[in-house]
């Protein structure tokens, strides 16, 4: 059923050409479906990561040490990390765990969150670094565009999947 989606997809138009006319998903879908927000802060990124730079970010919002990211994004071989990663390493925090254990857990917990849903890439097992710089301060989490941006990652990979003639979908296709 999602490769008829595809071979449907108009990346012209971000319209799905059906025979009873044309079809799309708005944001109101997305809100009215995923119930997160549509209309606050946009999700944005001056530039991609460099792996150096991804390492850089691990260590500092995760707590992790240089040699565990290097060794990591080594294996990805990206600035990206294994979802089985994140949950390897950041799913042992207790009640007595130190505030700062359970905030870089928070952050792993996010990451690792969206990397499965809103912005799945098309492997499923890994996730881009670059996410993590919205979880720097976790005040503002809920102050992003969350739903504007899953919907523009979609279309993203359904054009991607149109041109390029890839076998594989990415983003969260409970959408569709």
């Amino acid at each position: 059923m999602l490769s008829a989606f595809c071979e449907r997809w108009q990346p012209e138009t971000m319209t799905f050409h059906l025979p009873f006319g044309e079809m799309t998903i708005t944001l109101d879908d997305v809100a009215s479906i995923l119930h997160i927000p549509i209309t606050r802060s946009m999700i944005s990124f001056s530039q991609l990561l460099r792996v150096d730079d991804a390492n850089a970010l691990l260590v500092q919002l995760l707590g992790t040490t240089d040699v565990e990211t290097s060794r990591e994004t080594e294996q990805c071989r990206s600035p990206s990390v294994r979802l089985l990663w994140l949950r390897d390493n950041f799913s042992n925090i207790t009640d007595v765990s130190s505030d700062d254990d359970i905030e870089f857990a928070t952050r792993a917990f996010l990451l690792h969150l969206v990397g499965c849903t809103l912005f799945a890439n098309k492997s499923a097992t890994s996730v881009g670094v670059v996410y993590l710089e919205l979880f720097r301060d976790l005040s503002m989490v809920g102050s992003y565009a969350w739903g504007a941006a899953c919907l523009a990652y979609l279309y993203r990979q359904l054009t991607t999947v149109t041109k390029f003639e890839v076998r594989q979908l990415g983003g969260y296709l409970t959408l569709l």
